[in-house]
C-alpha cells in the first residue's frame, strides 16, 4: 500500500458513526474494526483519513442494513498536517462503502473528499465531486 505524504490524526475509534457519503443506499455506519490493524496491547485501533475500516449500516437500504461491510475514511473532523503544514479539517466523518478489491460500491461521492484518498486509492478519486 502507497505511503501518505501527510501527518493524519487518527480520531476515529470502534463505535465512532459515520455518514455513507456514496449513492450505495446506506446513511449511516460505526465502525467495528481496523482492517490491518497495528497498535498496541489491549488498546482500540484508531483510524483515520485513508484508513480502510469494517463497519456495519446502521440506517439505510435493506439490502445493507445489519450487514457487515468495508469502507474507506474519506473525511474526519480531526485535522490533517499536510507536508506544506497547511491543516485541514472537514465538518463531518463520512467514509465510503468499498469491495474486497477496494473499488467502490456507489457511482458518486456527495460532498468533499481528501486529497490523501487519491494519492492512495486512484479508482475512488474517478467518482469524487470535489477534492479538497
Amino acid at each position: 500500500m502507497k505511503g501518505l505524504s501527510t501527518t493524519i490524526g487518527k480520531g476515529l475509534v470502534p463505535g465512532s458513526v459515520l455518514v455513507c457519503a456514496d449513492n450505495s443506499g446506506a446513511k449511516t455506519m460505526m465502525i467495528i474494526n481496523k482492517i490491518g490493524k497495528a497498535g498496541h496491547r489491549r488498546r482500540m485501533a484508531a483510524c483515520g483519513v485513508g484508513d480502510v475500516v469494517m463497519v456495519t449500516v446502521k440506517s439505510g437500504s435493506p439490502t445493507y442494513l445489519k450487514k457487515k461491510a468495508r469502507a474507506v475514511i474519506i473525511r474526519s473532523k480531526t485535522p490533517i498536517r499536510r507536508a506544506n503544514g497547511m491543516r485541514v479539517k472537514f465538518e463531518d466523518n463520512a467514509g465510503i462503502l468499498i469491495t474486497d478489491a477496494n473499488l467502490p460500491v456507489g457511482t458518486e461521492v456527495k460532498g468533499a473528499m481528501a486529497r490523501e484518498i487519491v494519492e492512495r486509492y486512484i479508482k475512488l478519486a474517478g467518482i469524487a465531486q470535489r477534492v479538497v
